[in-house]
């Protein structure tokens, strides 16, 4: 069974979406103590996390920030916030998926579970891609270059696997957010951008600067 993680101060909010999560047979661990979330996680060790942005003591960004420093687990954001911006701090922070409120709660249900799903489907894989040097560790989330070694995120490692198993063929932006979010209607466009970049800058590092190309109007390529 999957545990989740509710960091939610809005106490309202956070029994529903319990609620709902229950009904679909995962194990819920909620926490109100917002000055000790990392405790709390530590001490849950869910296998994903809701956070709400907007949170009494410190924000959701400090906590999600918190809790990159030891886990890669799933984060989903929770918040009213609405601002391109607050979509691509959450991202940038380490976040993987963003909802906003009012939300349907069978929306957000859908995205817990495809996060689940592919977050530790993919984990289970233990094989490698390779294309001009550059490795990619299917049981680590990792990227190996020579004699160097990135850690990729969730989305970063899905969008280079989706890529590398399509040498060759442009891969278009509406398949790759329907790779990650399951359906793209709900999910900024500016989102897959800020997830493809930031993967760019890791493999760049390696001096591999156009492994992943663009085609203006139709996608990205790895040729």
């Amino acid at each position: 069974m999957f545990r989740v993680l509710i960091v939610e101060d809005d106490e309202k909010i956070r029994e529903i979406v319990a609620e709902a999560l229950r009904k679909w047979q995962y194990e819920v661990i909620e926490t109100s103590s917002f000055d000790r979330v990392l405790d709390d996680f530590r001490a849950a060790e869910p296998h994903l996390v809701l956070l709400d942005v907007n949170l009494p003591i410190y924000d959701g960004f400090y906590w999600c920030q918190q809790i990159r420093a030891v886990s890669k687990v799933p984060i989903l954001f929770l918040s009213s916030r609405s601002e391109n911006m607050d979509v691509i701090m959450a991202i940038n922070m380490g976040g993987d998926d963003y909802v906003q409120k009012p939300f349907d709660l069978n929306v957000l249900v859908a995205k817990v579970s495809a996060l689940l799903r592919r977050n530790y489907t993919y984990q289970d894989e233990s094989f490698q891609l390779g294309h001009r040097q550059l490795i990619l560790q299917l049981s680590t989330s990792s990227i190996q270059y020579r004699d160097k070694t990135a850690e990729l995120s969730r989305n970063e490692f899905i969008i280079l696997q989706t890529m590398m198993r399509n040498i060759g063929r442009i891969v278009s932006r509406d398949e790759l957010m329907q790779v990650l979010w399951n359906d793209d209607q709900f999910v900024d466009d500016n989102t897959l951008t800020v997830n493809v970049n930031r993967l760019r800058r890791k493999i760049t590092v390696f001096g591999l600067e156009d492994f992943i190309a663009t085609r203006k109007g139709m996608g990205y390529i790895v040729e």
